[in-house]
């Protein structure tokens, strides 16, 4: 399948779930979801045998100011990026710090659930339902709280200080 016939393909089986559609390059398509949306839209990529999961990432959006009142509230965006040939059709969800939830894709994607992991434990997003939520990258007495792919991480102050 060509580049551009299976981003055709992604967006018009994704279209009920999708919120919208982003084309940030020639080769790619983000599908922007609700996150409630998130396994469905997975597993319909996974029934069409369109593309393969290639990894899931985050990016830490932190708070812009806010106006008199508000509250300032950062929040992740959670991507999951699969390939079909050159083509990438990227899964997008974005949840704010006060509820960083996500389900586990795991059930579809067994693989996915070293990515899921590296959520939790580097960016602080809970993933319900994932089998294993043991550390995979940090030690094991880290701080609880502490994520160091958050833009806030400035480092940990030493024992003692």
């Amino acid at each position: 399948m060509d580049t551009a016939t299976a981003l055709q393909k992604a967006e018009e089986i994704l279209q009920p779930l999708a919120q919208e559609f982003k084309h940030p390059e020639a080769d790619r398509v983000d599908v922007i979801l609700a996150v409630e949306n998130l396994k469905a839209a997975v597993k319909r990529l996974v029934e069409e045998r369109l593309g393969y999961l290639v990894a899931i990432t985050g990016l830490d959006v932190p708070a812009k100011p806010a106006a008199e009142g508000e509250t300032p509230q950062g929040s992740v965006d959670v991507m999951y990026h699969f390939a079909e040939g050159a083509a990438i059709i990227t899964l997008r969800v974005n949840v704010p710090y006060d509820a960083a939830v996500v389900p586990t894709v795991c059930d579809v994607l067994p693989a996915a659930t070293l990515y899921e992991r590296e959520l939790i434990e580097m960016l602080g997003v809970t993933v319900e339902g994932t089998p294993v939520t043991d550390h995979l990258i940090l030690p094991e007495d880290w701080p609880d709280g502490v994520y160091p792919l958050r833009k806030s991480f400035t480092g940990l102050k030493p024992q003692g200080a």
